[in-house]
């Protein structure tokens, strides 16, 4: 096996926590602004709500394509390959001056933030299969900045722009974004030259992977914590607003939940990546979600403190991203596992949101519906429990080679 170049390992590092920091602009930049494109395109109520279930749809769909594409590109040119779909996809819709191209466009950028989403665990375990906790920590902490960057300055770059189409600028600046971050996958490229020497390597089926009870259980893991995460970023706004806070102190309520995040997807990775048994850090993480929502319910004036709360129960969602390069022993299998586990993940996510919309106007309030979501967090505790421990995909496999490919 031959020993990545000093040069290589460098461009890896920078490359990969940029690339994490488009992987959500592209759908969440579009909620604040959205108001302006449906009156801008003459959009419809449905064609809104399809446009904002279309991330879901990506990650299901097409995240779920990453490591069949992966093995006959490379990992490098795939991700190239995706970013510039997420340049040509912002940028393009950013100028669409109907509906059908605006959700077309919209789609491709997606579409490639789905499939470099799927990619990242791989490339991880690929080229630093000693250091997954280290590593998970840098990119999980820009998506988190990433994510937060897109909520809060779309609106101000559009009001900044100025006129009716400001929001054009709002959308258009998250391909810059993009464009720098494919920078050090490109010079990247010629590390796929040779696909069976390259890391993509052998690939793992989706379908052995859901075979298998640890492939099961971590999409079930993933979704679970994703379904609680739509949900908080979804209703939570709302449910500040309700018990009688302004809307600008519920922004910065909802604010705190996600600004949590920031931190926390640094330090929970590291852990994570130091332990075998992650129960310990799972449990107090998991824990802090009932504590949050029946906080809410029966003493909704100490919101900043269930805020607190949520926000470091939400860190759930690096310690998912940690476990898909912990539990898979190569990169094939890390590949498929992460790719299993956030497409069908995310599917089940999807039910959060909607669930939250459908138990409140049914029940006339929050409560029922933080009650509904304290409960959930029971099963997400027995799985988490599950993954936690000790183990590999390849065991269950079948397959104990030791990934010796070259980054």
């Amino acid at each position: 096996m031959s020993s990545p170049s000093r040069a290589g390992r460098a461009l890896v590092w920078i490359g990969i926590p940029l690339l994490a920091v488009n992987l959500r602009p592209a759908a969440i930049s579009v909620g604040p602004v959205l108001d302006e494109i449906r009156a801008a395109l003459d959009m419809s109520a449905a064609e809104a709500g399809v446009l904002t279930s279309l991330p879901v749809i990506a990650f299901a769909v097409f995240g779920a394509l990453a490591p069949r594409l992966s093995a006959l590109v490379g990992p490098h040119r795939l991700t190239v390959v995706s970013l510039a779909c997420v340049v040509g996809g912002v940028l393009g819709r950013s100028q669409a001056g109907s509906t059908l191209l605006f959700l077309g466009l919209s789609l491709l950028a997606l579409t490639g933030m789905a499939i470099a989403n799927v990619l990242l665990p791989s490339l991880v375990k690929q080229h630093f299969p000693d250091h997954i906790g280290r590593l998970t920590a840098i990119y999980s902490t820009a998506l988190a900045l990433g994510l937060t960057s897109a909520s809060v300055l779309t609106v101000p770059v559009s009001e900044a722009a100025g006129g009716a189409d400001g929001w054009r600028s709002g959308l258009a600046v998250w391909s810059l974004t993009a464009v720098l971050a494919l920078v050090p996958w490109l010079l990247l490229w010629r590390q796929d030259r040779d696909r069976h020497t390259s890391g993509a390597s052998r690939r793992v089926g989706l379908g052995a992977v859901a075979r298998t009870r640890l492939g099961r259980r971590m999409a079930l893991f993933f979704g679970l914590q994703s379904l609680q995460a739509y949900a908080v970023f979804g209703w939570f706004a709302a449910i500040y607003r309700d018990a009688g806070y302004s809307s600008t102190a519920a922004g910065v309520l909802l604010g705190v939940v996600t600004g949590v995040s920031i931190p926390l997807s640094f330090v929970v990775p590291m852990l994570a990546g130091r332990l075998g048994d992650l129960r310990p850090l799972m449990w107090p993480l998991v824990v802090c979600y009932p504590i949050g929502y029946l906080g809410l319910v029966v003493l909704p004036g100490a919101a900043l403190l269930w805020a607190l709360v949520t926000g470091t129960a939400m860190a759930t969602f690096p310690l998912a991203l940690t476990m898909i390069g912990l539990r898979a022993r190569t990169t094939g299998g890390t590949a498929a596992l992460s790719a299993l586990t956030q497409s069908l993940g995310y599917l089940l996510a999807a039910l959060g949101p909607f669930g939250m919309g459908l138990l409140r106007d049914l029940s006339g309030g929050w409560t029922v519906p933080l009650l509904v979501l304290t409960a959930l967090s029971v099963p997400l505790a027995i799985v988490g429990d599950s993954v936690a421990r000790p183990g590999c995909l390849e065991d269950e496999l079948g397959d104990v080679e030791q990934d010796r490919q070259p980054a």
